[in-house]
């Protein structure tokens, strides 16, 4: 996609507001001074191979999408230093939450971007991921905006195309409609296999899971989490 092409197609809108209350003088600053090393560039075409996005050498590809403020996925950066690491978020104070960390941790194997999720997954290359994580995603719980939830046959279309052959989606949420919802759309579209034998396979966070603040939130609230994987097929 050509920077013509983005400038000029409209948000899909599958996310809400884009800033929060205003950042502090030096919390801007690190955004201002971190974002165009980190910012994935749409002025080219992606580069062969994919993996070298990275300044340093990496084996696998994983996104996530809205990353919220990043604490899954500076820990997995961290955790897993062979794997590439892209993050979309288009909160500015998510995103200066995530490159204030790259800052003190020094995590390379990160690459970020700042916009509408489906833009970058249509400049992927087909069969370029190992692995997309959707977790928490905002709900949307009226009926009326059931159409800007990111699970669709749409964006499922873009997963299965950028995923590698047996590349996995996990999906995470504490909205019980949400996780049926995504159930019924994967089950429906045919490309993907839920990979699950029974209630602990979705009920047990994925191994090596940080709690996050939003899930420390809906615990205190009542609600249990959903923790689902699927396969390409």
């Amino acid at each position: 996609m050509t920077d013509m092409e983005r400038r000029g197609r409209a948000t899909e809108a599958f996310f809400g507001r884009r800033k929060g209350k205003a950042l502090r003088e030096q919390q801007a600053e690190t955004l201002n001074s971190l974002l165009p090393a980190f910012l994935i560039n749409f002025s080219a075409a992606p580069p062969e191979p994919l993996t070298s996005l990275f300044p340093v050498p990496v084996e696998r590809l994983r996104l996530e999408i809205g990353f919220g403020g990043g604490e899954h996925l500076i820990h997995r950066a961290l955790e897993r230093p062979s794997t590439g690491f892209i993050g979309v978020e288009p909160f500015v104070n998510s995103m200066q939450k995530l490159l204030s960390r790259i800052g003190e941790t020094g995590a390379s194997n990160i690459r970020v971007y700042n916009d509408d999720a489906t833009q970058l997954l249509d400049w992927l290359p087909d069969g370029s991921l190992d692995q997309i994580d959707l977790l928490y995603p905002d709900p949307w719980p009226k009926r009326k905006h059931w159409k800007r939830r990111f699970v669709s046959k749409t964006n499922l279309d873009r997963f299965h195309r950028v995923l590698k052959p047996g590349g996995l989606f996990c999906f995470a949420s504490d909205i019980d409609t949400y996780v049926n919802w995504t159930l019924i759309k994967c089950r429906d579209h045919g490309g993907f296999d839920w990979i699950a034998d029974n209630a602990a396979d979705w009920l047990t966070p994925y191994e090596g899971w940080p709690s996050t603040r939003y899930e420390a939130k809906a615990r205190r609230e009542g609600r249990s989490s959903a923790y689902l994987t699927f396969r390409k097929i």
